[in-house]
């Protein structure tokens, strides 16, 4: 499983007194420990990427705000926690792929505008998710159906 992937990943970084790294698995651990408990469930693998995914579109944003206000030091240290988080992401889709399972899904959906976009979006999610910034698969889908 993911998360214990994680876990055995932070016990690594103790021992190696990678205080950085450990920082940042902590915060993953934490984050998917907080859904848990909200949730009174046990995430599994699709759910830890959810969160993940969650967490890098935070750190994203965050990038975007201190590039704007010129505080690289702290963009440099989201930069590193991004690295850390797609670590435990799968493989990033190329635009290749991308398309022909947003073709496949409008297709089996048979969208032809803007209301279906919800039907293909709940394809393409679980096929997409932390494998593609969901926000860019959104786009892709609302050209392709306006158009």
């Amino acid at each position: 499983m993911l998360k214990q992937q994680i876990q055995d990943d932070m016990k690594t970084a103790m021992k190696a007194g990678d205080k950085v790294r450990l920082g940042v698995i902590r915060l993953i651990l934490a984050a998917v420990k907080q859904r848990e408990v909200d949730e009174r469930i046990e995430l599994d693998d699709a759910q830890v990427l959810v969160v993940l995914d969650k967490m890098l579109k935070q750190r994203r944003d965050s990038i975007t705000q201190y590039a704007a206000a010129r505080r690289e030091d702290l963009a440099d240290v989201e930069r590193f926690e991004v690295t850390v988080i797609q670590h435990y992401l799968p493989t990033a889709l190329t635009e290749a792929e991308l398309t022909a399972l947003l073709d496949a899904a409008i297709a089996s959906t048979g969208a032809t505008a803007m209301n279906d976009m919800g039907k293909v979006m709940a394809i393409l999610r679980p096929q997409v998710q932390g494998r593609a910034d969901m926000g860019a698969v959104s786009t892709l889908i609302k050209q392709r159906l306006a158009s």
